[in-house]
């Protein structure tokens, strides 16, 4: 017996098969009604990406229609047929249906898919992993920005180093951190890595400035690594209900660390930049 695979991916969901409308809301409720009671009641079948709630063209009778999109096109059919013809929280039956519109061929194309946010990732992994089913691990964070880094705002040249510039003269200093982090899947016994840089430009008015822009890039180039460690990850939903973990891994992925340097780049950063040998931070987070 064949058994149904369904490919969720941690990116922007663009499909038509994963978006439904719904017609025939009364104008009789608020948007943010409408919005929490279609939320709690389509939320039902699966995680969410898109629910917008809008009102109806002025050339159609007053009331609202709402889009929704799911990240699983057999979440959205599912949704579709349970909830066509119903009324919900309203007198007269709802219209729902599942989107038909052409997309243009730029978000067709499955390269202009973004990933999601550092949040959304999260909660996707939470619904079909569960909180136990995955952990992150940072390897490494780097400070990567340049000697000579803090200038006179407005003068040609960096500075020769952080001394403070003339009396009343503000200084413009930029940092630039990366991370190298581990994404790991325990009970598929999986893991990969992800990269992030963060960068940042400012001006410094106190020591105490740059001392929170540190942690606040290193926070961001940690998220973003987390995001791109997601971006290689596949969930196969199977018609049984079960959930399996696939990994688009690199080449270099698979090498032990040592041999990793120089191999892998990132926004023009060398994987030898990010060495763990030359830094640490013995942290692991679960999500």
């Amino acid at each position: 017996m064949d058994i149904e695979v369904e490919i969720i991916e941690f990116k922007v969901p663009y499909e038509n098969n994963k978006t439904i409308f719904v017609w025939g809301i009364q104008p009789t409720f608020t948007e943010a009604f409408i919005y929490e009671s279609a939320w709690k009641a389509f939320s039902a079948f699966g995680p969410l990406y898109l629910l917008k709630v809008c009102p109806n063209a002025a050339v159609a009778e007053p009331g609202f229609y709402a889009l929704i999109k799911y990240f699983s096109a057999a979440q959205a059919s599912l949704a579709q047929r349970a909830m066509e013809g119903r009324s919900l929280f309203q007198t007269m039956p709802l219209r729902v249906r599942v989107s038909t519109k052409k997309l243009p061929s730029f978000l067709s194309d499955p390269a202009s898919h973004r990933p999601l946010s550092l949040s959304r990732c999260q909660d996707l992994a939470n619904h079909y992993l569960g909180f136990n089913g995955w952990s992150t691990r940072i390897i490494t964070v780097k400070d990567l920005s340049s000697d000579g880094d803090q200038q006179e705002l407005g003068a040609p040249g960096p500075a020769p180093g952080p001394a403070p510039g003339p009396e009343g003269s503000p200084l413009e200093r930029s940092l630039r951190y990366g991370c190298l982090v581990e994404l790991s899947f325990p009970k598929h016994q999986l893991s990969c890595r992800g990269v992030g840089i963060a960068e940042e430009t400012f001006l410094v008015s106190g020591p105490e400035v740059a001392l929170l822009k540190r942690g606040k890039l290193q926070r961001w180039a940690r998220d973003k690594a987390v995001v791109q460690a997601f971006e290689k990850v596949l969930l196969l939903a199977l018609g049984n209900g079960k959930v399996v973990v696939e990994l688009r891994v690199d080449r270099d992925e698979v090498l032990p660390e040592e041999h990793l340097e120089g191999l892998i780049q990132v926004n023009n950063v060398p994987w030898s930049q990010l060495n763990p040998d030359e830094e640490e931070w013995d942290l692991t987070v679960n999500m």
